[in-house]
């Protein structure tokens, strides 16, 4: 940092904000720091009274603040997001679709460790809407050396830092188990709320049928739906370790290879989720999934929407705030809830 006459400025950076006070009239900031000052900048800023500046003083081996940005904003836009243009050294990013927002956890780790960069996202497998902010870009100070930003080039490599999976057009089939619905006793409230949630992300509930607790019937519904190419296939009760439940065994005697049946997450511990040789995914849905507003189901089918194929790992970093506080306002995704740390793209 100097200081230079106003008139010797032209392409230096301000290391301060210049304000200009009328009383009664105006005050604002015409000059924020970070500015480069031009040729048309001298006039109004000696007529602000400033004979004198404090800038940067720039060279070759040296980058603004806003060219530090982009290279930032660079290193992390994807297919369907839009960015900001450069205000203040800082560049956010905004979904241009509806889908799911993933983070390479380890590459942003390694990035953000690098002096004088930032990048701050959105948690990892967040589902957002178009319009929805994802993230931001800045370096800290007003002029960053070129070595530094191409540091970070080379820890991000050739691939984008996130990235947006937009949602596919799928077809779902419900099973829902239990003798007390097949025989009429109690009402079935528990399709309803499944239907509901799978719309959220425009999936079609195209088969939906009800079986008493009879294992071999409820493996043939699966298969059934299976062979009719339904891309999730969705079995709700019977999933605890009642003698009577049949849900977990019926579902291992299709072939599906089971991913897990259980998950370190409350509400929905008792979740199963398992997949055919194709790809097409068998889960079985404990009761709170009926009853709770948010489980494990809200955790994991915005990404069976959106055809990510979830093993074992993804589920056990779920741990780490897979506790779900029951809000009497639920502001879900929004909140800490199954933003578990995240495994890389």
């Amino acid at each position: 940092m100097k200081l230079i006459k106003t008139t010797e400025a032209v392409g230096h950076v301000l290391c301060h904000d210049i304000t200009r006070i009328i009383k009664d009239e105006v005050k604002d900031t015409p000059f924020r720091k970070g500015h480069i000052v031009t040729e048309e900048d001298i006039p109004a800023l000696l007529n602000l009274g400033k004979e004198h500046l404090y800038v940067w003083e720039k060279d070759d081996t040296m980058l603004h603040e806003d060219e530090a940005a982009e290279i930032l904003r660079d290193i992390c836009q994807n297919e369907y997001m839009t960015a900001s243009a450069p205000r203040e050294g800082k560049i956010e990013l905004t979904a241009a679709i509806d889908g799911l927002f993933q983070v390479d956890v380890r590459r942003l780790m390694d990035i953000n460790s690098i002096e004088q960069i930032m990048i701050a996202t959105r948690h990892t497998n967040t589902p957002v809407k178009s319009g929805d902010k994802l993230l931001g870009t800045r370096v800290i100070p007003l002029v960053i050396k070129k070595d530094t930003m191409e540091l970070a080039k080379k820890t991000a490599g050739d691939k984008p830092l996130t990235r947006i999976l937009p949602y596919r057009k799928i077809k779902a089939g419900i099973i829902t188990t239990g003798n007390e619905v097949f025989f009429g006793r109690i009402q079935d409230t528990f399709s309803p709320v499944v239907m509901e949630k799978l719309s959220r992300y425009g999936i079609e509930t195209a088969e939906h049928i009800t079986l008493n607790d009879d294992k071999d019937r409820i493996t043939a519904a699966i298969l059934d739906m299976k062979e009719k190419g339904l891309d999730i296939i969705l079995c709700t009760g019977g999933m605890s370790v009642d003698p009577d439940d049949q849900t977990p065994g019926a579902i291992k005697n299709s072939g599906a290879r089971i991913v897990t049946y259980g998950a370190p997450v409350l509400p929905g511990a008792m979740f199963l989720l398992a997949y055919f040789e194709n790809g097409t995914p068998v889960c079985g849905l404990p009761g709170c999934v009926m009853y709770n507003k948010t489980t494990i189901f809200d955790i994991v089918l915005p990404r069976l929407a959106a055809g990510v194929i979830m093993e074992k790992k993804d589920f056990a970093c779920m741990g780490n705030g897979g506790f779900c506080l029951g809000c009497t306002a639920c502001t879900f995704p929004n909140c800490g809830y199954g933003k578990g740390v995240g495994l890389p793209l």
